[in-house]
């Protein structure tokens, strides 16, 4: 997680969470228009069906809708779906990329962010999870929230 104070979240991936264990999490920027940034800044946004993919040796985000930007006119982007180029270090593109030929890996947006007006996407690498595993989260969650309700009433 990022644990930067000058940062303002403007959108999470919360499925990801739930249908994915999140490994490790890098934070990379975006390549991005201009009319692109200004709609971010608006939080129109929407991760949930994001994922990240190799091409060429690049890593692009893929699936994530930013929404054109009303006041932008015929300058703004055209094509709210389009795949962006993601920029991280050399060695962290080839870590992702050799962890995501493995059986069963993929990496997705979890966070956008806003820090010192850039726009950052935590991207993370995840391994998806099984039924089972995502009836025992939630049942987990389930229990802890009525321990806490329990505890909450007792005082």
């Amino acid at each position: 997680m990022v644990k930067n104070t000058d940062i303002k979240v403007v959108a999470r991936n919360k499925k990801a969470y739930h249908d994915y264990h999140i490994e490790d999490t890098y934070q990379a920027g975006l390549v991005l228009q201009g009319s692109e940034i200004k709609s971010i800044r608006a939080n129109n946004i929407s991760l949930q069906e994001g994922y990240v993919e190799e091409r060429g040796g690049e890593l692009w985000l893929v699936g994530v809708h930013i929404a054109p930007y009303e006041q932008a006119n015929r300058f703004g982007h055209s094509d709210p779906l389009r795949p962006r180029k993601l920029l991280l270090h050399r060695r962290e593109i080839a870590q992702l990329i050799s962890r995501m030929r493995e059986r069963g890996y993929t990496v997705v947006p979890t966070m956008v962010y806003l820090e010192r007006g850039l726009a950052k996407v935590e991207i993370a690498l995840a391994k998806g999870k099984k039924l089972y595993d995502k009836r025992a989260t939630i049942a987990k969650r389930d229990s802890e929230r009525e321990i806490r309700r329990a505890l909450k009433e007792d005082y």
